[in-house]
């Protein structure tokens, strides 16, 4: 329900939604545009997309609503302090609440974007800083407990409602120096805010739980205690830290101190290794988690990754330089096939990412990524699902810290792993190579055999210079082939092949690793080739 630009690839000219909107509205006039809105949420969460999460192990939805779905801004209402209702957010959220009982999984309410906007960034809330945000305007905060008490109206008996997460990420500074609270030491209109909110809802509904949020994107919990509910939760979010008991003392220590649970409420954007390190963290502390976001155009670190439209860029470029305007009908028609592409079949689904968040958290066993027929050829990206140290080895495979946003795979496509892939120049390609190797790396492919054989293995390769090495092995580190040295294929995109000859594998299961001595070279594909 709330858009943020780096979403949608326009976060260097337009972050929060209400601007992305207005360049859309320029380009295409606003009829068009609520025609690509209404597609774009139609699509965007499905029946498809819920059955699809419960099936994959999720047993929660965490809901970002926008306020401006479910009543009108302050300044449309014809009567000051008046509530208009709006009924596209409660039928949407109704339809989803509908989906999510059918699974037995629940709906968290998380009011994402407040009346006025919670933050200083913009981004997450929508905040447009020429109007009054919630903080600086009491018609905002009657506005928002009025929601909570139209939502809790409407929820109040259902079992499958998760709980209310009644502000997010709230980032302000009431009276410190820190632009988004983090140096807050009272945050007393916070804790005001909130603890009305609450008596609001109690008023109506004792059933659900109520979730809370610190300032400081909703870490920093100074001033809010003592707290007021015996039936509330504590969230926090988490993002590119170390995935140490340090990260999460502070919260352990409330949970402690205060009797109270506590909840990791959004983590993600970062490497599978970051995700199977936090969530083990997290569940060996007894602390549930929600993972952001679901979707998003052209993703590696979701769960899905959302096509984009050729004629996309286009669109893009005009909008952050200017230049020959597109015309409404070109534009439109890119619009709405990138609103189409929000349906879950047209998405690409990251069974890596699921992979890491489920099954990499309970065991080091490795599995197949996709089935390798041999004699045949085995594409490079193709390697197994698995941890780092297990599945493969890849010196730089997490970021931890927020400051730097170093790339954990340098290519940025295919795969979430520390593994480095691009795009593939190649003639015979899976679409993708692994590029920028570094010595000492490797990785592994299962390969199930009816009977022991013995092949010559093509290694497909490009390298400007010569001096590259690798051989193969087992994953007990037993070679399996003689090294070899890898020559310069020549000018620039030149694919070449050098053959390891006489590898035998053993009847059944054989996990083969590709063991970079020395790196400096992209890598294709293997190729086994049946010795007679």
């Amino acid at each position: 329900m709330v858009q943020e630009g780096y979403m949608l690839k326009t976060l260097a000219f337009a972050g929060p939604q209400r601007e992305i909107k207005q360049k859309i509205t320029h380009l295409i006039g606003a009829e068009n545009t609520t025609e690509f809105y209404d597609s774009y949420k139609a699509n965007g969460f499905t029946k498809q997309d819920v059955d699809s999460l419960a099936v994959w192990g999720f047993n929660s939805i965490r809901l970002p609503m926008h306020y401006n779905l479910y009543t009108l801004p302050i300044e449309q209402e014809t009567v000051s302090g008046k509530q208009t209702w709006l009924e596209e957010g409660f039928k949407r959220t109704d339809e989803l609440l509908s989906w999510c009982t059918s699974n037995k999984i629940y709906l968290i309410l998380d009011l994402h974007a407040t009346p006025g906007g919670q933050g200083k960034d913009a981004n997450i809330s929508d905040y447009d800083p020429s109007k009054p945000s919630l903080w600086e305007s009491t018609a905002n905060q009657d506005k928002m407990v009025a929601l909570w008490e139209k939502l809790a109206t409407r929820y109040k008996d259902d079992p499958w409602i998760g709980g209310y997460d009644i502000i997010n990420e709230p980032n302000w500074n009431f009276s410190g120096t820190n632009q988004n609270g983090c140096d807050e030491k009272l945050n007393t209109p916070l804790r005001a805010l909130q603890l009305r909110i609450t008596k609001a809802i109690r008023a109506i509904d004792m059933n659900h739980l109520v979730i809370i949020e610190g300032n400081c994107w909703g870490n920093n919990y100074n001033g809010i205690f003592p707290l007021w509910d015996d039936n509330m939760a504590l969230s926090f979010h988490k993002y590119w830290n170390k995935n140490d008991v340090g990260s999460i003392q502070k919260m352990l220590d409330y949970r402690e101190k205060y009797n109270v649970p506590i909840w990791m409420g959004e983590g993600g954007e970062n490497s599978n290794v970051w995700f199977q390190e936090a969530i083990n963290l997290l569940e060996s502390n007894n602390i549930g988690w929600a993972f952001w976001p679901m979707k998003k155009v052209e993703n590696t670190a979701g769960i899905t990754s959302v096509n984009k439209p050729a004629s996309y860029d286009t669109l893009l470029e005009y909008w952050e330089k200017g230049g020959k305007k597109p015309t409404v009908s070109s534009a439109k028609a890119t619009l709405m096939e990138l609103a189409n592409n929000y349906k879950l079949e047209n998405t690409v689904i990251k069974y890596d990412v699921i992979d890491a968040m489920f099954r990499q958290v309970q065991t080091t066993d490795t599995k197949e990524y996709s089935s390798h027929i041999v004699p045949g050829k085995i594409f490079a990206t193709d390697y197994d699902l698995g941890q780092n140290g297990y599945a493969y080895f890849d010196t730089d495979v997490i970021n931890y810290d927020g400051t730097k946003f170093t790339k954990w795979n340098k290519g940025g496509v295919m795969r979430n792993d520390g593994v480095d892939i691009e795009v593939c120049s190649d003639e015979v390609t899976n679409g993708f190579d692994v590029v920028f190797i570094e010595s000492g790396e490797w990785l592994q492919y299962t390969i199930d055999l009816v009977k022991a054989q013995t092949f010559d293995v093509s290694i497909r390769f490009f390298s400007k210079k010569v001096g590259g090495k690798l051989f193969l092995e087992d994953e007990k580190g037993n070679k399996l082939s003689q090294n070899i040295t890898i020559p310069s294929s020549g000018a620039l995109g030149k694919w070449d092949t050098v053959v390891l000859k006489n590898v035998t594998l053993k009847q059944g299961t054989n996990k083969v690793r590709v063991h970079f001595e020395k790196g400096g070279f992209n890598f294709n594909y293997l190729e086994f080739k049946e010795k007679k």
